[in-house]
């Protein structure tokens, strides 16, 4: 059963990953804010990687791993709504470096709280 949950929030971390790629600009398309965009999508590729190892390691419980994932959806969809229109605003990127913020806070949490997976 564990062995269920654990391949199925690995698959809800490849599924994020992939749709935050699917999201990227098409090749030779220029945004008005490359470096911004560039900056809040390979952290939010780094903040997947922590949580696929806390998932391999079994530093996260399966619980821990989906309320994760679920809070980094929701940067993802923030990440998406911003660069929606071509340009991502100082405003914008530092609301999403704020819940970035937040989040790699709770990945560490989690990943250090001593709860182990069964």
């Amino acid at each position: 059963m564990n062995l269920k949950r654990l391949s199925l929030a690995f698959a809800g971390v490849v599924i994020a990953g992939a749709s935050l790629a699917a999201q990227a600009p098409a090749p030779g398309t220029q945004t008005a804010t490359p470096k911004r965009e560039a900056h809040m999508e390979k952290r939010a590729d780094r903040q997947q990687k922590r949580i696929a190892g806390g998932v391999a390691t079994g530093k996260l419980t399966p619980r821990e791993t989906a309320r994760l994932e679920r809070q980094e959806a929701k940067v993802d969809r923030d990440i998406a709504k911003a660069e929606a229109d071509g340009k991502v605003t100082k405003k914008e990127a530092a609301k999403i470096e704020r819940e970035q913020n937040r989040e790699s806070r709770r990945i560490r949490r989690q990943k250090h709280d001593g709860q182990k997976r069964n």
